[in-house]
């Protein structure tokens, strides 16, 4: 076998497939976007320039970037590790809700030194997430009720408890006169908002957040014996019971640690950048994190980087505008590149030819 022939199997070897076939499916997705922008008669270059000059061309771009790549990357580790252990985590939407309304509501209420403040905010809003997790990990270990059953509902639950009632009700901002109020909660303390990061930009505290996140749950994954129980009861539910590991202990700790890294997407927008819960919340930050946790192979480094990707791609979409596109543009490639890799069969007889290996 030739060098370049002997370069070639080992680059296409199956055990870097988790990584070749994402990276493929974007690249797939970023080309089919491109030729459809020509097709329609748009200027695809300067349309895929303006993406670059809105998501990377100046402080405020890059904190725009950061923060939406902050929010859906811990969205994405929370479907991550539900994965992990066998979980279709699909209520992260709701858990992001409940992490933001507690957030808001606390942050507004305490009255605390800042970086305590910021810290108990933090850590109560992790909490309600994770309990509000724990209601569908109860019902599935101690009823079998299916986990996407029950997160589904409990989104909707979630969703109109804290918009339809606490945001307009209990919890809103005191109307300023007699015919104006304030959308929303009441503003968080300053000594609950997230630390900036860089002058002139948006970037804050929250990233950092978002890393150590990504550091916590790789190392909790791969290299503690906790992790390794979460991936055998994910991987082999049977074998796992038979070697009398305690499956519904790792069950309950891994929708607890999904619902915590939901609800801190939602304090850092709260905190960091809305300062407080609005009238209109943007939502969808936790079924984005589905497609997030795809793309980026259910790991938490592939997660970080995929939720990096999505961020820029997001940010970037506003540019899109210039050359007559919708910034939704951005949600179809995203579309796309879960599409493709949902279906790794697609690539498998590519890689197989690439490395020079015969059909089995």
């Amino acid at each position: 076998m030739t060098s370049a022939s002997t370069l070639r199997a080992r680059l296409f070897a199956p055990r870097w497939q988790p990584l070749l076939i994402p990276l493929t499916a974007v690249s797939t997705a970023l080309v089919a976007g491109f030729l459809a922008m020509w097709l329609f008669g748009k200027d695809a270059p300067q349309g895929f320039a303006l993406m670059a000059e809105h998501a990377l061309g100046s402080a405020n771009a890059v904190g725009e970037s950061s923060i939406k790549a902050a929010v859906l990357t811990l969205c994405g580790l929370s479907v991550t590790v539900a994965f992990t252990a066998g979980l279709f985590n699909i209520g992260a939407e709701g858990q992001f809700t409940v992490g933001a309304i507690t957030a808001a509501w606390l942050g507004a209420a305490l009255d605390l030194p800042a970086p305590l403040e910021l810290l108990v905010v933090t850590g109560a809003a992790m909490t309600a997430g994770a309990a509000w997790a724990l209601i569908a990990a109860w019902l599935k270990v101690r009823r079998g009720v299916h986990e996407v059953i029950s997160t589904i509902m409990l989104n909707w639950i979630a969703l109109h408890l804290v918009q339809d009632w606490l945001v307009v009700g209990p919890l809103a901002a005191p109307s300023s006169n007699a015919q104006i109020s304030l959308a929303g909660t009441v503003p968080v303390h300053a000594s609950a908002q997230l630390p900036r990061l860089i002058a002139g930009s948006r970037l804050d505290f929250g990233i950092v957040y978002a890393a150590i996140a990504v550091i916590f749950c790789w190392l909790l994954l791969s290299r503690t014996v906790a992790g390794f129980e979460i991936r055998l009861v994910g991987a082999a539910p049977g074998v796992a019971e038979a070697s009398g590991l305690p499956n519904a202990r790792r069950t309950y700790q891994a929708m607890a640690l999904a619902g915590a890294l939901a609800a801190l997407g939602g304090l850092l927008l709260v905190l960091g950048t809305e300062h407080r819960y609005p009238g209109t919340f943007r939502t969808g930050y936790g079924f984005d994190g589905i497609a997030v946790a795809l793309v980026g192979g259910a790991s938490p480094l592939g997660t970080a980087l995929a939720g990096i990707f999505f961020g820029l791609l997001r940010a970037g979409a506003k540019g899109l505008q210039l050359v007559g596109i919708q910034p939704s543009f951005a949600e179809l490639l995203q579309g796309v590149s879960v599409w493709l890799v949902s279906a790794p069969l697609l690539f498998a007889a590519l890689f197989r030819k690439l490395r020079g290996a015969r059909a089995t």
